[in-house]
């Protein structure tokens, strides 16, 4: 049976509210007629050397909901094709061609070769971690009281003993630290307190209080330090999709940079709308900054005094929603020509 397509592709050219038609789809100059994917492709790449807005991939391959919800693969080695004789030109997979082969038995870790919709190492580290826990969570979390040694901070292959763990047979837990609140830029609602990852924990021996080993450590660790339990890593398959509604969404903040720090190309950024709100894993929006006010240049009278003109709001970029809990979701910028501020917009069409 034919390999299934997975359609993950995470480029959409998201228009901001003032223009009300996609218009056409528009081919590169050049588009090739047939590519043949290759290892360390990306669906956002593989559909730019097509189209030049390379989010329309959805109106060239007509994906359904299911599709969307459960996309199917793409391989290297398969070869994409694209006919021109329809409007709008359409994209598709090229039929397998018929092989005398010897019989024998094959076993592929196709899943494994699977085309990505983006370089996975981008987000890898951010699919189990909570990264929003609400106000106080941690608090009630398992905490470390002490080490093996006494020593003060713990790295990898350090013991520590921790307390409020009970009779849990949990054997992986994951250590954070409660770092800044998250507020809404609009509403100045807390919306959450960010939870800063400090690393892997395993279980020894359970009691009060129990016994844990430090596995991984990307800050140090020490006492009053909180546990929580780590479920499987799942890396949800997805094709990106424009929201259903319109969406105007906010930057709360760069993840892992100052409070006012700016962020560029494959940051991940902190947005203060989530599921409750209508953001769903998939969508794609585009970043854009409010235009300035500035005074008249051909009024007469004073600067301070000039009559005011409000510069067009600038789109500059595109981020893509991997992760969303109720009021906060978590996006990753894949094209930006300028910094990405907290503060600045996030839009649907």
């Amino acid at each position: 049976m034919r390999k299934s397509i997975i359609f993950f592709l995470l480029a959409f050219f998201v228009l901001p509210a003032s223009v009300h038609a996609q218009g056409q789809v528009k081919l590169q100059d050049g588009a090739p007629d047939r590519y043949i994917v290759e290892k360390g492709d990306t669906l956002w790449g593989i559909a730019g050397k097509f189209l030049k807005d390379p989010w329309r991939w959805q109106d060239v391959w007509r994906l359904n909901q299911d599709q969307i919800k459960n996309p199917h693969r793409i391989y290297p080695g398969d070869v994409i094709v694209l006919d021109r004789s329809k409007s709008p030109p359409q994209l598709a997979m090229a039929p397998v061609s018929a092989e005398r082969l010897s019989p024998r038995v094959r076993v592929e870790n196709l899943a494994a070769e699977a085309i990505p919709s983006i370089p996975p190492k981008a987000i890898e580290p951010f699919l189990t971690q909570p990264l929003v826990i609400e106000e106080g969570g941690l608090e009630r979390a398992p905490r470390i009281v002490g080490t093996q040694e006494g020593s003060v901070y713990l790295g990898a292959g350090g013991v520590a003993y921790a307390s409020g763990m009970g009779d849990s047979k949990e054997p992986n837990w994951q250590l954070f630290k409660p770092g800044r609140p998250l507020v809404d830029p609009d509403s100045g609602r807390m919306l959450g307190v960010e939870a800063i990852y400090l690393g892997t924990a395993r279980l020894l021996r359970s009691g009060e209080p129990a016994t844990v080993q430090i596995v991984s450590s990307t800050q140090e660790i020490s006492a009053g330090d909180r546990l929580l339990p780590a479920g499987p890593m799942t890396i949800n398959q997805y094709a990106p999709h424009t929201p259903k509604s319109a969406i105007s969404s906010r930057i709360i903040g760069i993840v892992g940079g100052l409070a006012n720090s700016e962020g560029g190309r494959n940051s991940i950024v902190s947005i203060n709308k989530g599921s409750l709100q209508g953001l769903e894993k998939g969508h794609v929006l585009a970043l854009v900054r409010t235009g300035r006010t500035v005074p008249d240049p051909q009024s007469s009278v004073s600067r301070d005094t000039a009559p005011k003109l409000r510069l067009p709001d600038e789109r500059y970029g595109l981020a893509f929603v991997f992760r969303v809990f109720g009021n906060v979701s978590y996006a990753l910028v894949m094209d930006s020509s300028r910094p990405v501020a907290p503060g600045d917009f996030l839009l649907a069409p």
